[in-house]
């Protein structure tokens, strides 16, 4: 039998592109494309089986925004599964982002340029907004329903002697600086996106802390800059098609600018071709591309200021306790050295501060 892979936010961009490139490498996959958009996923898997028409590819309809969509996901997972090899935690937004354009002049003219565009530090703010469940919008999407997924997906991930990997999407984004243990939603900030994305490289660490032992490896990639659907909210189309030539140029001194999809696949699909107990668990995987456009796969270290650990642990929740039109809320209870979040008294997170 073939493995099992699923990939959030598989539609198009990085996940479809890592889709394309898995069948092409194994064509016996199950592969399961988990999206929002039902009618988008149709046409995604058209696209597919037009190019690997013996291919086993099904679709799923995930919004990992809402904690129902995914209670309902993972319960019509696992009745078509009894086991899932690899599971791809793509799916992210960065809603709304304005560029701080003071910032921009500033740093055209630093020597922290290149950094500051490859990474959009200091230049991009976001508007967040409220999911149905009360949870901010960005928290919800990029980090809180990626890890329901994942506890509720335990009985295929951890199967006795065998391996699974679980892989994040992240981002050079990821910035301490926009983390904050006293509101891990970042309901009083303006740059959820970094935040939540920060979060995650913290929650792949916890993640092997708990589930190592049971056969279960998570990693987190940076596909780089591409050209998605993502970065064409930053800036109009056109915009990004007038400034490309100086894109391929910058490519000559930083490898960061991937700029296609399919390059920025590279260390998701590189992954797929690893044993997992050899992976280094505090290792963040960097899809880069070089100035003569070759791809590669470069491991660099998490940044873990005083080496914070994220631990968070989840009760399971069933649908039927859950109303939909109810607005959930968050609280706060920030205790030192652990900050616990209650979610309708079924979610709490654990951060734990180690020195």
């Amino acid at each position: 039998m073939g493995k099992v892979v699923l990939v959030t936010g598989a539609n198009s961009g990085i996940g479809l592109a890592l889709c394309e490139r898995l069948l092409s490498h194994d064509a016996q996959l199950q592969l399961c494309l988990g999206c929002r958009n039902m009618q988008r996923a149709e046409a995604a898997k058209h696209a597919l089986l037009v190019s690997h028409p013996k291919a086993q590819v099904s679709i799923i309809q995930l919004d990992v925004s809402s904690v129902h969509s995914v209670l309902r996901a993972a319960q019509e997972i696992r009745h078509r599964y009894n086991r899932l090899d690899y599971l791809y935690l793509n799916a992210g937004i960065m809603p709304n982002p304005h560029v701080d354009y003071k910032a921009f002049y500033k740093g055209l003219f630093s020597g922290r340029a290149i950094h500051m565009f490859s990474t959009g530090e200091g230049l991009l703010t976001q508007k967040d907004t409220l999911t149905s469940d009360g949870l901010q919008k960005v928290f919800a999407t990029n980090l809180f329903g990626h890890f329901l997924l994942v506890r509720e997906l335990e009985p295929l991930l951890c199967r006795p002697g065998c391996s699974s990997q679980v892989i994040w999407t992240s981002s050079s984004n990821a910035q301490r600086s926009a983390f904050c243990l006293d509101d891990i939603q970042h309901k009083g900030g303006v740059e959820p996106y970094s935040s939540s994305k920060y979060a995650s490289d913290l929650l792949s660490l916890a993640l092997n802390r708990r589930y190592n032992s049971q056969g279960v490896y998570s990693s987190v990639i940076c596909p780089g800059l591409v050209m998605t659907n993502l970065t064409y909210g930053i800036l109009p189309s056109f915009l990004w098609t007038l400034i490309m030539p100086l894109m391929w140029l910058l490519r000559m001194f930083t490898n960061t600018f991937t700029l296609m999809p399919y390059n920025g696949a590279e260390a998701l699909f590189w992954l797929f071709m690893q044993k997992p107990e050899t992976l280094d668990p505090l290792a963040k995987y960097h899809s880069l591309t070089s100035g003569l456009g070759n791809n590669y796969t470069q491991p660099r270290k998490v940044s873990t200021d005083n080496y914070v650990i994220l631990t968070l642990c989840l009760q399971k929740i069933s649908p039927d306790l859950l109303n939909s039109s109810s607005q959930g809320d968050i609280s706060l209870l920030f205790d030192e050295p652990y900050l616990i979040c209650k979610y309708e008294g079924y979610f709490y997170a654990q951060i734990k501060l180690e020195s």
